[in-house]
């Protein structure tokens, strides 16, 4: 057994990791290829990712794969990354229910080609009564889309007189987010040495710890994602309280 799993501590893993994929092209630049073949090369650190979540006992993992700025991209990325997306949703459906996994999607998943979106969505359809870790890719997600498209749902029901200004709670406003059905994140780790959350999950990562890691993306492997879960095991998570509380 690899000696970084060793020193997991199962009783404390955490439920919900977020991960921020950055790196890529970065990657792809430093052996003289384009963008898309960082992109490409990807896949096998979200297959180990996804592996070592269900390892351990993490019950959600969630990625962000797609942001709504990346719509902004040259044409040719977007592109390539929106065949890649259904390549790969469709080649590893068999594998995600082999290892009993469930995948779940968030963000503005109407503006994803007709192609991609129907694809996942019979990809989620088709792992949706697995029962082990819950996959989540965050496509054409950015967290001021999510607040904003909350907020205006909420504002119809008071302007309808169905929803009361009192009965806004932080409980209310979490269940018109496409987190619903999904705890807040525990820990969230960024690749690439990029010290940002880039527009992901403001709301929700309110208390995550936060770990950041120089490795690019297509490099982290089972062995760097144990390290960040074993960093994480080594700080006190006090939610406002103090040691004493704790």
């Amino acid at each position: 057994m690899n000696s970084y799993l060793n020193n997991i501590d199962t009783t404390k893993v955490p439920t919900h990791v977020a991960i921020i994929m950055d790196g890529n092209g970065r990657w792809a630049k430093q052996i003289g290829k384009n963008r898309l073949f960082g992109h490409q090369n990807a896949i096998t650190a979200i297959r180990q990712s996804t592996e070592f979540a269900a390892e351990i006992g993490i019950k959600f993992l969630t990625l962000y794969a797609f942001s709504t700025e990346n719509w902004c991209r040259p044409d040719d990325e977007v592109k390539g990354l929106m065949e890649l997306l259904v390549a790969t949703i469709e080649a590893e459906t068999p594998t995600l229910n082999k290892n009993n996994v469930r995948l779940l999607s968030i963000g503005d998943t109407s503006r994803l080609p007709e192609s991609a979106r129907l694809r996942l969505n019979h990809c989620i359809e088709t792992t949706s009564k697995n029962t082990g870790l819950s996959l989540v890719l965050a496509l054409s997600y950015s967290s001021r889309w999510e607040i904003l498209d909350a907020t205006k749902h909420i504002a119809e029901k008071v302007k309808q007189n169905t929803l009361s200004v009192n009965d806004i709670t932080e409980e209310l406003f979490s269940s018109y987010l496409t987190t619903r059905t999904i705890p807040d994140p525990d820990l969230l780790i960024r690749t690439s040495g990029e010290f940002r959350i880039s527009n992901f999950l403001l709301w929700q990562l309110s208390y995550a710890e936060l770990y950041f890691t120089p490795i690019l993306w297509p490099d982290f492997t089972k062995e760097e994602f144990q390290k960040a879960i074993i960093d994480y095991q080594k700080r006190e998570r006090r939610f406002g309280k103090t040691s004493e509380q704790v």
